[in-house]
């Protein structure tokens, strides 16, 4: 009988998911879904030909330069993959995979969600009422704003912003404009601005969709804030570095941001501390992706790159 390959998987999986790997794969699951160290991960390259890894495991150069390593592929769980040296990945001839695209329809919903909390307060409504705070209706309690026919501001005009943008006009009527490396050709009634901070001057919400690293680290800084319109709202659904988390609270407390709407941060899990003390701040931990059918298809994209590449196919999401 051909031995199989032996697989990783380093957190929980949906059933599906896991099920699949189970059936074809020597694999070691984690029903702890306990988060794994450097030293488990660089014990596991030498046990494994491939591991699945997710956002949460650091594949960094001294891991993945392990010496007698055995693992060959990360399949990685995730659209993301900042957490993966690809220069040292190359180097040790393992290779890297993503899982693009089928997490785009979730990402976007949580945007719209996010704009709806922040603007209309929800979030404060809900801590106050399970709180026994709430008197009643009254005409001025909890007033927000509304998005119909607002300016929705987009930072990277890839699919999740394309998705947000087509929920935003075709839900509320919102004008989309956006900033990204180059002008689109096909962004249809979106209007282009050449820079992050005219962008800034010119919407009501400005929504982030690019990726993480140096480039993007702290682009939401002070200035860029202050250059925002007295009441605008931010929206991250992006990379939690993208944003400096102590200036967005500063302009949140003085009220210039009117509300922000987050389910990424610097950190994590870790929060800002002056960000929790912001009631107008919606946070969330990180659920962008999390409907039973994107992580599903998550697990079932890295599962094609896993075949492909035990089957000696082109990788269809290599990333290194």
């Amino acid at each position: 009988m051909m031995t199989r390959p032996r697989l990783l998987v380093t957190r929980r999986l949906p059933d599906a998911v896991e099920d699949h790997f189970r059936a074809h794969y020597d694999v070691e699951l984690n029903p702890a879904d306990t988060p794994l160290d450097a030293a488990a991960l660089r014990a596991a390259m030498t046990r494994f030909d491939a591991i699945c890894p997710t956002i949460t495991d650091r594949f960094d150069a001294a891991v993945l330069g392990t010496e007698k390593a055995t693992v060959k592929i990360l399949a990685n769980y995730g659209a993301g993959f900042e957490h993966i040296d690809l220069a040292a990945a190359e180097r040790a001839g393992i290779a890297v995979t993503n899982t693009p695209d089928v997490l785009t329809e979730a990402t976007a919903d949580l945007a719209i969600l996010l704009m709806l909390m922040a603007t209309r307060r929800a979030g404060e409504g809900e801590r106050e009422l399970r709180a026994g705070r709430w008197t009643g209706w009254r005409p001025t309690h909890l007033i927000g704003q509304g998005l119909a026919g607002k300016t929705l501001g987009l930072v990277g005009f890839g699919r999740i912003a394309r998705a947000t943008a087509e929920r935003a006009r075709a839900g509320f009527g919102m004008t989309i404009a956006y900033f990204s490396r180059r002008e689109a050709e096909d962004a249809g009634d979106a209007v282009f601005y050449p820079t992050l901070e005219a962008l800034a001057r010119a919407v009501d919400i400005l929504s982030l969709h690019v990726p993480g690293g140096a480039e993007t680290r702290h682009m939401i800084d002070a200035p860029l804030l202050a250059a925002l319109r007295p009441g605008a709202v931010v929206v991250n659904t992006a990379r939690g570095s993208a944003i400096d988390e102590a200036a967005l609270a500063a302009a949140l407390a003085s009220g210039h941001v009117a509300a922000a709407g987050l389910d990424v941060f610097e950190r994590e899990p870790a929060v800002h501390p002056a960000l929790l003390a912001c009631d107008n701040a919606v946070l969330l931990p990180h659920l962008g992706s999390a409907t039973i059918e994107a992580r599903t298809a998550m697990g079932m994209r890295a599962a094609a790159n896993l075949e492909a590449w035990f089957a000696g196919r082109d990788l269809p999401d290599r990333v290194a």
